[in-house]
């Protein structure tokens, strides 16, 4: 088993990456849940992989008690949120307690949003089922859900107690969101790391074939990064954790203006976000238009979007959905662009004005 370590002052929390960790579960989750009984919280997708973390949790003396919710990004709204709530309080889960979100993204998000105000704040461990949830979402305590403004714009930053990977359970996915989930491993080898890039470059297309090694070796890698950053920026406030955004602020507009109905998934609109992060920064000369074409070679070529990923709309309606980004200040908004693979940087004097105008060309 590998274990890599969030050390945040005072409050560290483990990452537990093995196969088979999931009918292993139960010993990991049981000093956390102290004899108490856990609620489960997950989605009817990820219900699949209940029956073994449950048997798993008895093995260990943990009773437990499932809330099954609908699948989707749908499910990530007010209304969830507060069912979620009140299914938790009738459960009688005290503020001592630990919830664990066995799902994706989307599960990870309410969970940890809902256990962040329950009782003012509760503990939560994070059994992520998909891989963008296993590299991204399940680490570095980002909760939220989404409103008809946009995406993730009511959250709170809080830690899980535990994160527990399988790699295992990724054979169940169906193709197009195991792709999707890999978008956010390329995102790290685009940030700062151009030999990991090149190595997703040789490997991603038998990664995605099935080929358990490398899945664990890119996910550990991925871990490893986003802890090493999260650590260093907790509530992104020196910006270094911004760096984990490249390629969000333009994929949570595809989002928006595709009103979260599964047409595009989260990872289609980040591959296809840092496609057009690329091809900006080439287009303002800050990086060769080489590296913007390689970065849309690999998405291309392992079947992501590697630009406006059939959204039509214009270039000043996409700024629009842009507007309501949560990391606007004085009405600046904040861009991750690029000097090259493995190079970026944060530019808070981007004219939006002029991203719109490159958004119409993109749709040329």
């Amino acid at each position: 088993m590998r274990t890599i370590s969030v050390d945040l002052a005072g409050r560290p929390y483990d990452i537990r990456i093995a196969a088979g960790l999931l009918a292993r579960a139960g010993e990991h989750v049981a000093p956390f849940a102290k004899g108490r009984r856990v609620a489960i919280v997950t989605d009817a997708n990820a219900a699949i992989h209940l029956p073994t973390l449950t048997a798993s949790l008895d093995a260990s003396g943990v009773a437990s008690e499932a809330i099954v919710l609908p699948p989707g990004e749908a499910t990530k709204s007010w209304a969830q949120l507060a069912a979620l709530c009140d299914r938790l309080l009738a459960l009688g889960v005290e503020r001592g307690d630990v919830v664990v979100a066995l799902g994706g993204g989307v599960i990870g998000d309410l969970v940890g949003f809902a256990c962040a105000i329950l009782k003012r704040g509760c503990g939560f461990v994070q059994v992520p089922t998909t891989l963008l949830a296993q590299v991204d979402s399940s680490v570095g305590g980002k909760t939220a859900i989404n409103t008809a403004a946009g995406k993730n714009l009511i959250g709170a930053f809080h830690q899980p107690a535990l994160v527990l990977i399988d790699p295992e359970v990724l054979a169940t996915l169906p193709p197009r969101e195991l792709a999707a989930g890999y978008a956010e491993v390329v995102k790290y080898g685009l940030i700062d790391d151009a030999a990991f890039f090149g190595w997703c470059e040789a490997n991603g297309a038998v990664l995605l074939a099935g080929e358990l090694a490398l899945q664990e070796h890119a996910i550990a890698h991925s871990v490893e990064a986003k802890a090493r950053i999260v650590a260093a920026d907790e509530f992104e406030t020196n910006g270094t954790r911004a760096l984990l955004n490249l390629g969000h602020t333009f994929g949570h507009a595809l989002e928006a203006e595709a009103r979260f109905d599964g047409s595009l998934l989260h990872g289609e609109a980040v591959a296809a976000g840092c496609a057009l992060a690329f091809r900006y920064s080439a287009r303002l000369g800050l990086c060769a238009a080489s590296d913007a074409e390689r970065v849309a070679d690999h998405w291309r070529s392992v079947g992501l979007p590697a630009g406006l990923a059939g959204i039509a709309a214009s270039g000043e309606r996409l700024v629009e959905h842009m507007r309501h980004d949560k990391k606007m200040a004085a009405g600046t908004l904040p861009f991750l662009l690029a000097r090259g693979i493995g190079t970026t940087f944060l530019d808070r004097s981007v004219d939006l004005a002029d991203v719109a105008a490159f958004l119409d060309e993109e749709r040329r």
